[in-house]
């Protein structure tokens, strides 16, 4: 790994105001999500928590109406940078949606697919790859469940173990952020459950941002918490003390579900 100048940050944002079209949806963010650790997300809808997540893996500019100002830092490095290519972004930067999405192929090939493409240049051998997609597995806490049925297709696991199988296909390629936006809206509880359990599994060995409307789950399954507002970041710190003595009324509301 290189060795960065900040080492404290993962994401560094400096004055970051993003528009879709005349709307402005952020203003202003800056912020720093510390490395290795858990950091939520939380504040109503259409606050720009998901805007966020999408900047930094710049998902937003395929949109044409999107304009950015200001600066993100992902491991020191400003991914805006013309010079910075979207190849190398998405390697380092790995992001989990609401709904599971594996590809309509084997579960096998769905955790080697990310390898196979960033690695087009030395293939691995077929030894190799298998170690590749079971230590993803084992990291994901699925192994067990699917070691009999590689060959079956991703689509056929329930919601949770695509879920699950859909963060298995990121860690092949080595990332050291991942981006969750809403990981467990679609999963019932107990997928809910399993997959939070997952998120504290990978805890230190990434450094995980996860976006949740589920305030809960914001307490359970992060150290850090972030509470935006209207594009804006109101408070930012530990989690139990922004649950438990917030420092910002706006925050209090929201927690009390005095909010709106």
């Amino acid at each position: 790994m290189n060795t960065h100048a900040d080492q404290k940050h993962a994401i560094r944002t400096r004055g970051l105001n993003l528009w879709y079209g005349d709307f402005q949806a952020l203003f202003d963010v800056n912020l720093g999500i510390e490395r290795g650790l858990i950091t939520s997300m939380i504040g109503p809808s259409g606050c720009g928590k998901s805007t966020f997540l999408r900047s930094v893996n710049r998902i937003n500019e395929r949109l044409g109406y999107v304009r950015i100002e200001g600066r993100i830092d992902v491991l020191d490095q400003n991914v805006y940078d013309p010079t910075v290519e979207l190849v190398q972004v998405r390697k380092q930067v790995g992001m989990v949606f609401q709904r599971p999405n594996p590809l309509p192929i084997s579960i096998r090939d769905n955790v080697i697919f990310g390898h196979r493409v960033h690695n087009k240049g030395k293939k691995a051998s077929a030894a190799e790859e298998d170690e590749i997609v079971e230590q993803a597995l084992r990291q994901v806490l699925l192994w067990d469940k699917v070691k009999d049925r590689l060959k079956h297709k991703g689509t056929e696991l329930s919601l949770e173990e695509q879920q699950k199988l859909c963060i298995a296909r990121l860690l092949p390629v080595k990332p050291e952020v991942l981006l969750m936006d809403e990981p467990c809206s679609a999963l019932d509880p107990k997928g809910t459950e399993a997959v939070e359990e997952l998120i504290w599994e990978l805890k230190g060995k990434y450094t995980i941002l996860i976006v949740t409307h589920n305030m809960a789950q914001a307490r359970r399954a992060s150290e850090k918490c972030i509470f935006m507002l209207l594009g804006k970041v109101v408070e930012y710190g530990d989690t139990d003390a922004l649950f438990l003595t917030p420092k910002e009324s706006q925050t209090a509301d929201y927690i009390e579900g005095r909010y709106g």
